[in-house]
């Protein structure tokens, strides 16, 4: 069955993800395209990714990793990037979680959330991070729990149900992806920043036939 086109009759996203550079590995040219239109979306991230960097101290690399995402996410247009402080490398499916998750969405109340993919793995020769499942599950129990639930969940990952065409605002997603300069040049100190982020970019953002171009991938877990 063919994706359907992402929904547009909303005004507040909300995109949860576990640390710095999730939102921009995945969905950085949606939030581009939807951010130029007038729509409004917030970032939330469970941890500052501290323990992120080789060779690097999680004291340093925490706020290094939030000037990046900070910037990071200015290039797209989000403007609000709150950080929980969970424990990088150690996020699981708590109720201390799935509170936190529950109260922010209660606050902004957001028509669409956002998260990262639940599966096992993305491809038979990728497999998904544990804390990318643990907090996705989270997400959903928590979103579960609302009285009144957004009107959909999504997730950015593979075999999807609906996509966002993006044809004009890859080089922004490159631009916001390339913000994480020393995480990536640590990462791969080979290949040039920019190099790393439109290979990424690319990668994530393909060609699809019910939107004529590229786009973001997502799957819908929730409607209301």
């Amino acid at each position: 069955m063919s994706e359907q086109p992402f929904p547009t009759d909303w005004q507040i996203a909300l995109v949860l993800v576990p640390h710095p550079d999730d939102p921009e590995y995945g969905i950085g040219a949606a939030v581009a395209k939807w951010t130029d239109s007038g729509k409004t979306v917030h970032y939330a991230l469970a941890s500052r990714g501290e323990r992120g960097i080789a060779g690097m101290p999680p004291e340093q690399t925490g706020p290094l990793r939030e000037v990046e995402q900070r910037r990071s996410a200015a290039l797209v247009g989000v403007s609000d990037v709150a950080f929980w402080d969970f424990p990088d490398s150690d996020i699981r499916d708590t109720p201390e979680l799935r509170a936190k998750i529950a109260t922010t969405v209660a606050s902004l109340h957001p028509d669409v959330v956002v998260t990262i993919y639940s599966g096992a793995s993305w491809a038979p020769d990728a497999p998904n991070q544990r804390d990318h499942i643990e907090f996705s599950h989270a997400v959903a129990a928590a979103f579960d729990s609302l009285v009144e639930p957004p009107a959909w969940l999504f997730e950015n990952g593979p075999e999807p149900t609906h996509c966002e065409a993006v044809d004009g605002y890859t080089e922004r997603a490159v631009e916001s992806l390339a913000a994480h300069e020393v995480y990536l040049s640590v990462l791969d100190p080979h290949t040039p920043v920019v190099e790393q982020a439109r290979r990424q970019v690319e990668m994530t953002t393909p060609v699809r036939e019910a939107v004529g171009g590229r786009a973001v991938d997502f799957i819908l877990k929730r409607h209301h």
